[in-house]
């Protein structure tokens, strides 16, 4: 089918991810449909900073409402769905686990159970995570390592997952997840420690007098630039079958090392700006995060050309 004949309905188009899928697909020739709980006051920063906030058709739906979820599909009418909704924060799930659990888990149900209802066929695509597999003592992760979820979000990711792959066998949906490593970008709210240290480092360098506090900073994640992430969604519904892909750079770096090179990128020392407080631990925290996404690009032929030090770069030169 020819791209100018497609139609995306991106669910969470308001955030990082959805924001440059939005993108990348309205770049490719798609007719982008995109939903927030509240359409009407909801200001779409994300998508104004990249200059498609015009092109963008908007649709309020609540994804815990199954009325509201099967009304936004049918409105749209799309070939695609892209569901990138709910609490995205792995901290704040220790908060709000109720809100993580219902967004993650009966937001993916419906979206499923209304797919199946409709006639043609339409591709689905759940933004998993990472953090399902929990830690992995090292040994980098693919798509046969089983979940440990260590936090609210990680278990509704997992639960979602399992969802997903119910649908697909059970009634032949073209349905599958992207188990993405943390990806990174201008877009991430402050609330994300990355943007937290990119931010906190460029005030320094200009004369703030503040000091960058953190939990541990021992852990070791897998960074990623997440515009070239969203392509990998795309990716693995152009493909002939469904499934499941791991998509990481495949390079594993402590946190204390982001922040290293953060600071030096702005002439600092990270130690004399940085300290550790009690309230930022989080009750478990994984320590070690690593990835084997060689599936991604053997079948996708997906592969991350940029690591953790050009993204920090990209973001410290951003406006």
């Amino acid at each position: 089918m020819n791209n100018y004949n497609r139609t995306a309905l991106i669910c969470g188009v308001s955030g990082q991810d959805g924001s440059y899928l939005a993108q990348l697909l309205l770049h490719k020739g798609y007719s982008v449909w995109g939903t927030s709980r509240n359409a009407q006051g909801s200001t779409f920063s994300n998508l104004g900073t990249l200059g498609i906030l015009d092109q963008v058709k908007m649709l309020s739906m609540m994804p815990e409402d199954f009325r509201s979820v099967f009304n936004a599909i049918k409105r749209s009418e799309p070939n695609e769905i892209y569901f990138l909704a709910g609490q995205s924060s792995v901290g704040l799930s220790f908060e709000q686990p109720a809100e993580t659990i219902q967004s993650g888990v009966i937001g993916i149900l419906n979206m499923l159970e209304a797919c199946r209802m409709f006639d043609k066929e339409i591709r689905f695509y759940h933004a998993g995570s990472s953090e399902g597999f929990g830690d992995t003592k090292g040994q980098p992760a693919n798509e046969q390592t089983p979940f440990n979820p260590r936090s609210p979000y990680a278990v509704a990711k997992a639960s979602a997952f399992w969802l997903v792959n119910n649908y697909r066998e059970s009634y032949g949906l073209f349905a599958c997840t992207g188990l993405l490593f943390n990806h990174e970008s201008p877009l991430r709210p402050t609330r994300f420690v990355t943007q937290k240290i990119v931010q906190s480092a460029k005030r320094i360098s200009k004369g703030s007098n503040e000091k960058l506090v953190l939990g541990r900073i021992d852990i070791s994640r897998d960074w990623g630039w997440a515009p070239e992430y969203v392509e990998a969604m795309w990716l693995m519904l152009q493909q002939e079958h469904p499934e499941d892909y791991v998509i990481a750079t495949g390079q594993t770096y402590t946190l204390e090392h982001f922040v290293m090179l953060a600071f030096s990128a702005v002439d600092l020392d990270w130690r004399d700006h940085v300290i550790q407080a009690a309230e930022f631990m989080r009750p478990t925290d994984l320590l070690i995060s690593s990835a084997n996404p060689s599936k991604a690009r053997e079948k996708l032929g997906w592969q991350a050309s940029m690591n953790m030090p050009q993204v920090i770069e990209n973001m410290l030169n951003a406006s």
